[in-house]
């Protein structure tokens, strides 16, 4: 699997926002995330689905950004769900506690329709 970062994010309905991570999300990639989530945020975006599916490694910072998503949406009653199909994230999260912060599904589908 490359480690090769890439973040890509998209509008899919009128307040669910999808945002689609490859490789490592670390120190030097987090900001891009983040700007990619506040941007959906900007547009209305309410509910998001953030792909981790393709992420070989998660370091804190990217932990923290997504906390960060979290309080945001908490405010206006949306949700995040986190689509994780890599064992490096899934145990970050178990570690960290934070699979029972998020929604964690095994695929983008089932993380959409546990939206709505």
């Amino acid at each position: 699997m490359s480690t090769t970062f890439s973040v890509d994010s998209a509008r899919l309905q009128d307040t669910v926002g999808l945002v689609t991570l490859t490789g490592e999300v670390d120190i030097y990639t987090a900001p891009r995330l983040k700007e990619h989530m506040l941007e959906l945020f900007e547009t209305g975006v309410r509910d998001m689905v953030i792909d981790l599916s393709a992420v070989t490694f998660i370091d804190s910072t990217a932990l923290g950004v997504l906390i960060g998503g979290v309080r945001r949406v908490n405010d206006f009653g949306g949700t995040i769900a986190l689509v994780v199909a890599t064992r490096p994230v899934q145990r970050i999260l178990s570690v960290t506690g934070l699979d029972q912060v998020f929604t964690v599904h095994g695929t983008r589908d089932e993380a959409l329709a546990g939206l709505g």
